[in-house]
């Protein structure tokens, strides 16, 4: 035992002590115990602290949007209060996204007061029902009895004419989006909006 933590030491100090001819080589000396060249240190420094001081600033507020349902691939935070047909970003806690919390973005479509009605009809081939969404008497989006893999799904069922004050109906026009259409309205104060980068 003692003979294999003294052989890891003894490699451990020869690639600790090896580490600035490596160095030296890879800001440009011409090779293994030649003098590096300072000149390529500073460009080096000054191409990699910039860009990574840029992505330390910036990766915090940009998400990866990994739906079709959204018509955006990479969106970022944006500041201002919510309007109609912005995107927002939450996150939902349900056992049809999955067994953790999951980042969601959504659109806002029904603001607080507007008028929301759902209008339940047969499934096509009669294969359950579906929830027809209208937000002042516009179409919203359609539910469905089923997620692809068959598993059974909740209609949300308004329980008021209207969106309460402090919510928005999130969703999107994707067919197999899960939105407020199954879990109803989202609080505002859960939202962040977002603005499309891709």
């Amino acid at each position: 035992m003692l003979s294999l933590i003294w052989h890891g030491g003894k490699r451990a100090w020869r690639e600790l002590k090896d580490l600035p001819l490596r160095a030296a080589v890879a800001l440009g000396a011409s090779g293994l115990g030649q003098p590096a060249r300072p000149a390529q240190l500073f460009k080096a420094y000054g191409i990699v602290l910039p860009i990574g001081l840029f992505a330390w600033v910036t990766m915090p507020q940009i998400t990866l949007v990994m739906t079709p349902s959204i018509d955006a691939w990479v969106v970022h935070r944006s500041s201002g209060p919510v309007h109609r047909g912005d995107l927002v970003s939450f996150t939902l806690a349900d056992a049809i996204a999955g067994p953790r919390p999951v980042a969601v973005t959504k659109y806002a479509l029904c603001m607080p007061g507007d008028q929301i009605v759902m209008v339940d009809k047969p499934a096509s081939l009669g294969l359950g029902r579906n929830g027809w969404y209208y937000c002042n008497d516009r179409l919203v989006g359609v539910s469905k009895p089923a997620t692809r893999s068959g598993k059974a799904l909740n209609h949300w069922q308004p329980a008021s004419p209207n969106i309460p004050e402090g919510m928005i109906f999130v969703g999107s026009s994707h067919p197999d989006g899960y939105d407020s259409r199954y879990y109803g309205p989202v609080a505002i104060d859960r939202l962040t909006r977002m603005e499309k980068l891709l």
